[in-house]
């Protein structure tokens, strides 16, 4: 047996021997034109023997230092089927991914199917040489790339729909499996693995969701509604020759859940959030780098619009205390609140081209979210439809977000007090905030009826403060003679009440 495979490894040995002298001798000997048919004559034997296409994707090409979106994508499509049908897989801690990751291991192949079509992708690695450090492959990285295999026949179906449909699920796949950030705005440059950026950010880990957000059942509905038919209208807004961005304007006093609710949108719509700081921004020039710098499926937010900067339209000359003809650096000086800040030369006109202007067209899919809890004193032409396509009034607490609250905070859906609940909350102002102090549990001792007691004793003191309140505002128009004729009949009555009080 042993002779008979020694007698086999000889006569292979001598054959392969024999066909690279022939091979030498044809390549050295033989002209290139000769060479050439010969060539092409080979090949068509060969895709009669072998009709199969291979298509390969490398991880770099040419002399870029950049790995491949395209490589990243299909790496990205193939790591789904790769945990089911492939037989080596890799684990990997991939930068920004919520969790770990199982890819298709080096060298190793994975089936797939697309329209009945079986096709056939497999990953190679070449280890470094000094050549792929000559042609730009970057330190001493090996060498990656995917082949595809597929039957000719289908190639059309293939190179189109298929690869299509590859590299749109790999960047699906990729978004959803991210960790989502929260961003701020420097006053500089920040520099990063050699890229420089006007964001810096930490991962957004905000819990606030739409279920547990303290609203009006048929407003938050709505809202949804809303952002849904957003993030799916990218063919509606290329149809009517919008750009695919969306202005929100959420307005309410302190404590009514603007921030909250942002954190809500961006969980609910799995995007970004860009916190932009106007008082940060030096110039309108670099208002425009930031938006270009900011990526798609995000939410740029400009919170307190009304005191980021004075952008009214009407602006007020800063009070100047001079000194011989030298503006006072006494730090004693009063500040006037209506100029605007030294470092900042943001104008209106700048903000609204951010917004609204042809700046606003690049990237897409983002959403343009201002607050303030003055909407008065905002400007006309920032918050006209266009600009701001959707108002939305997060005003004091009603029953049905008190409800909320009540199920987030102590579990429970009904309970005794409740009646009396909903009607002082029909008669004072009390926010969201406020309510969800007194309704969370600060101490093992306090049980679900203290909580409760505890709100009610709130409510009803916030009614008297809000009455007496009332009766000052009453009593001082009627000391100033500027009473209407409601407002009189109620005066009137008021100070009945008092003298027979004897007040």
């Amino acid at each position: 047996m042993l002779s008979l495979m020694l007698e086999t490894f000889g006569k292979s040995s001598a054959m392969l021997t024999s066909l690279f002298l022939v091979y030498t001798t044809f390549t050295r000997f033989v002209p290139h034109e000769i060479q050439l048919y010969v060539h092409t004559f080979t090949n068509k034997m060969m895709s009669l023997i072998f009709p199969y296409v291979k298509i390969s994707f490398h991880e770099y090409s040419g002399d870029s230092f950049m790995r491949s979106q395209l490589y990243e994508n299909i790496q990205t499509y193939l790591s789904v089927n790769s945990t089911t049908l492939a037989q080596k897989l890799k684990a990997s801690d991939v930068k920004d991914s919520k969790s770990m990751v199982l890819s298709l291991d080096d060298n190793s192949q994975v089936p797939d199917q697309f329209k009945g079509v079986k096709l056939k992708w497999i990953s190679h690695k070449i280890d470094p040489t000094a050549s792929s450090l000559r042609w730009g492959y970057p330190n001493s990285d090996d060498k990656r790339y995917f082949t595809l295999s597929f039957h000719r026949r289908h190639r059309e179906l293939i190179t189109t729909a298929y690869l299509r449909h590859v590299l749109e699920e790999g960047k699906r796949i990729a978004l959803k499996n991210r960790k989502r950030k929260l961003y701020t705005n420097g006053s500089t440059d920040i520099y990063r693995s050699g890229k420089s950026s006007k964001w810096i950010s930490v991962d957004f880990e905000h819990p606030a969701s739409f279920e547990t957000l303290a609203l009006d059942p048929k407003l938050k509905k709505d809202i949804m509604k809303d952002l849904l038919k957003f993030k799916n209208g990218k063919d509606y807004y290329t149809k009517v020759g919008k750009p695919w961005k969306r202005g929100y304007l959420l307005y309410g006093p302190p404590g009514t859940g603007k921030s909250t609710m942002i954190s809500a949108m961006a969980n609910f719509l799995d995007y970004d959030v860009y916190d932009l700081e106007l008082t940060s921004v030096k110039d309108n020039t670099e208002l425009r780098k930031l938006l270009i710098d900011s990526s798609s499926k995000s939410i740029i937010v400009i919170e307190d619009i009304d005191c980021s900067l004075d952008l009214t339209g009407q602006r007020k000359k800063k009070n100047k205390k001079k000194k011989d003809g030298v503006q006072s650096s006494n730090s004693s000086d009063p500040v006037n609140e209506d100029s605007i800040d030294d470092y900042s030369k943001v104008t209106l006109s700048g903000l609204l081209n951010f917004v609204d202007g042809i700046w606003s067209a690049c990237g897409g899919e983002r959403l343009i979210v201002f607050t303030t809890n003055y909407f008065d004193k905002l400007d006309p032409a920032l918050i006209r439809r266009g600009r701001m396509d959707k108002h939305i009034e997060l005003s004091y607490c009603g029953f049905g977000a008190f409800k909320v609250l009540a199920k987030n905070y102590l579990d429970v859906e009904s309970h005794d007090l409740f009646s009396k609940i909903e009607c002082l909350l029909g008669e004072t102002e009390m926010t969201p905030a406020d309510v969800a102090e007194n309704l969370m549990v600060n101490s093992e001792e306090e049980d679900l009826d203290e909580c409760m007691k505890n709100l009610v004793e709130a409510l009803e003191k916030a009614k008297k403060i809000k009455a007496k309140e009332e009766e000052e505002k009453l009593l001082e128009k009627e000391k100033e003679g500027i009473l209407g004729t409601k407002d009189a009949v109620k005066c009137n009555g008021l100070i009945n009440s008092i003298e027979e009080e004897g007040g």
